[in-house]
């Protein structure tokens, strides 16, 4: 697209007079197909020293993809900066490609992995599965997956509950770090209540967080306290549709509908990174991730502007958000 056309088809949408200048000129750099400059920047991981990439590699991207083609992605991911990969085994068999793949860049990258075992003896047996299929003799941050009840916290900090094994892990050199995922401000509280956890990893999007009024509270908490705050679902838009179902839509691999068009993706990931956060992992598929590379590598994450916030404010309230504090 040459430079007329580009500012056409932006001005057709009215974009000029919202959306930010610093952004507009990054998009005209991605439009016209120029190599990004620099790789995808770093941030620091909270109290710790490691700094990682913005934008996160999550293990979804490789389910069910074949070897060569995971192989593929990483090194791609690898090259144009990405150090942070995160994983888990309820991804299928996401650690099984993942593992082959980034095993010629392990030394050089942060890799988080998750269990959803709720029990020591579980989470024990799936932490070591975990670096069996992953290819290493550890991982940087081990998290408890998808907290969601007061259930879940009482049973892993309970006597032979899977913190036990997290401790452990730790002292034996398995893991460099402790962190949680959870879909609940509620028990996100009560986990931090119990233990100084290193990082929460954690739905911070606008639609989320404008409309359902979700994530605000744990955001702060944990800036406050200095943990590493990582996100997913930046790039999420809202619920599917009723009677939508997730097998032969474009976007299968996510239970929600994502952004997918570059303006609002773009809008989605500088809210969020704004909060701020270390870092965004982007939904499970490979298009998406390199649209999200291509806006950080480009310069096109700024912050919002005062019009762009006004817009983000009107997308949020005709959407139906994924999580709400007022469902």
């Amino acid at each position: 697209m040459n430079r007329r056309d580009f500012l056409a088809t932006v001005a057709a949408t009215g974009a000029l007079s919202v959306l930010d200048p610093a952004y507009l000129a990054a998009k005209e750099r991605i439009a016209a197909g120029e190599s990004p400059e620099r790789p995808v920047p770093r941030r620091r991981y909270g109290r710790a020293e490691d700094k990682l990439s913005i934008i996160g590699f999550g293990g979804v991207t490789v389910k069910d993809v074949a070897p060569e083609t995971a192989a593929d992605y990483v090194a791609e991911a690898v090259d144009r900066g990405v150090n942070y990969f995160d994983v888990a085994p309820t991804y299928g068999n996401a650690q099984e490609r993942l593992g082959p793949a980034l095993k010629p860049y392990r030394d050089w990258c942060f890799l988080a992995c998750k269990t959803t075992e709720r029990d020591a003896a579980g989470s024990a047996r799936e932490l070591e599965e975990s670096l069996r299929l992953l290819q290493t003799d550890h991982v940087d941050l081990y998290q408890l997956h998808a907290i969601t009840t007061l259930e879940d916290v009482e049973r892993v900090f309970a006597r032979g509950g899977a913190m036990e094994t997290f401790e452990k892990a730790r002292r034996d050199g398995k893991t460099r770090y402790l962190g949680f995922s959870a879909h609940s401000e509620e028990a996100a509280h009560a986990a931090l209540d119990r233990f100084d956890f290193d990082s929460l990893l954690f739905p911070f999007g606008f639609p989320i967080w404008l409309q359902g009024g979700f994530g605000p509270s744990v955001h702060k908490r944990a800036s406050e306290a200095g943990k590493g705050i990582l996100a997913i679902k930046a790039m999420a838009h809202q619920k599917l549709l009723a009677g939508a179902k997730r097998s032969g839509r474009r976007w299968n691999k996510a239970w929600y509908e994502p952004f997918d068009e570059l303006d609002k993706v773009a809008l989605g990931l500088r809210f969020t990174l704004h909060l701020p956060v270390a870092a965004m992992i982007p939904p499970g598929h490979w298009e998406l991730v390199e649209m999200a590379l291509g806006l950080a590598q480009s310069g096109a994450l700024v912050p919002l502007n005062e019009n762009e916030r006004k817009t983000i404010e009107e997308i949020a309230r005709k959407s139906a958000p994924i999580f709400s504090r007022h469902a």
